[in-house]
């Protein structure tokens, strides 16, 4: 492939069919280890803290992580791309969507209408809340207080119903209201037992640590497009963030933001492979996320 800088679909069409094939090829081995090993760390860490071992709080705050960072799965299920099997995906997707909070039919079309609308202002569902433009806000964004405002707002005019939102295709509007009844029940439903049995496990083990998670999980999705140029060219308007592989572990590949927006049917497990196909057309990178905030909060108004 030639060196000239290329937008992404020039570099997707550029591929040989071997090679979309190769990049494409879906499997269940590679996200099924990875689920393995990070929920069996979600695991290790809740029985730790129901435990109660000594300084057993501490451990809060890197189980609300892991928790939290599920969403990532999220995002490779309802992309549908993690798992050959469409059901598995499923399955992940609703458990994944259910510990973080976010209803996966819902976000599925959320999440669709950002990459096909991808930094504009009008029809990109991500910009309806502007990224912050001064400490405070960008203090109020990762306390992630607005964020869970906003989702429990959705979530409830969803659960009243009908769906007006307009990235929610019409056929799908009924099953989105359904899915928000089904997700609201279910968590009272936890509540309820929770309250009859005089238990605080549940507030312990998910609650508590996905609120403390959650400012991780806003910090590291604010450096994918925040300041990013209102252009087309996806490997331009989408930021790829080079980091070490504990992130990129957790965040299942997608520091490798740029390349995904590029080609977003190739699984979380082949980006690397794809990155080393497009990173010299690469416009917006940075180098780790705690240079990317110290860089966005030097420019905050």
């Amino acid at each position: 492939m030639s060196t000239e800088t290329l937008d992404h679909r020039a570099v997707v069409m550029a591929l040989s069919p071997a090679d979309r094939e190769r990049l494409t090829a879906r499997a269940d081995g590679p996200a099924l280890m990875r689920l393995a090993i990070h929920f069996g760390a979600i695991l290790a860490l809740a029985a730790l803290v129901l435990a109660k071992i000594p300084y057993w709080p501490l451990l809060m705050l890197p189980l609300g992580i892991l928790m939290i960072f599920l969403f990532t799965a999220l995002h490779e299920t309802i992309h549908e791309t993690a798992f050959r099997s469409p059901l598995l995906a499923r399955i992940v997707a609703n458990i994944c969507g259910f510990l973080v909070i976010v209803p996966p039919i819902w976000f599925r079309y959320f999440h669709f209408a950002h990459h096909g609308h991808t930094h504009d202002p009008v029809n990109d569902p991500e910009l309806s809340s502007p990224k912050p433009e001064t400490f405070w806000q960008y203090a109020a964004h990762l306390s992630a207080i607005p964020y869970w405002i906003a989702m429990a707002k959705a979530i409830a005019a969803n659960v009243v119903g009908p769906n007006r939102e307009a990235f929610v295709a019409e056929r799908a509007r009924a099953k989105v209201v359904t899915e928000a009844r089904i997700f609201a029940g279910l968590y009272g439903a936890l509540l309820i037992a929770s309250l009859a049995a005089g238990s605080a496990a549940l507030l312990f083990v998910w609650i508590i640590p996905i609120l403390l998670g959650q400012p991780f999980l806003r910090a590291y999705l604010l450096a994918e497009h925040a300041r990013c140029p209102h252009v087309a060219n996806m490997l331009e308007n989408t930021r790829t963030t080079f980091t070490n592989a504990v992130i990129r572990f957790i965040a299942w590949n997608m520091p490798y933001h740029a390349e995904h927006h590029a080609y977003p049917t190739v699984p979380f497990h082949q980006l690397p492979r794809f990155h080393e196909i497009v990173r010299t057309h690469l416009k917006t990178t940075e180098r780790g996320y705690a240079r990317f905030h110290r860089n966005f909060v030097r420019d905050l108004g």
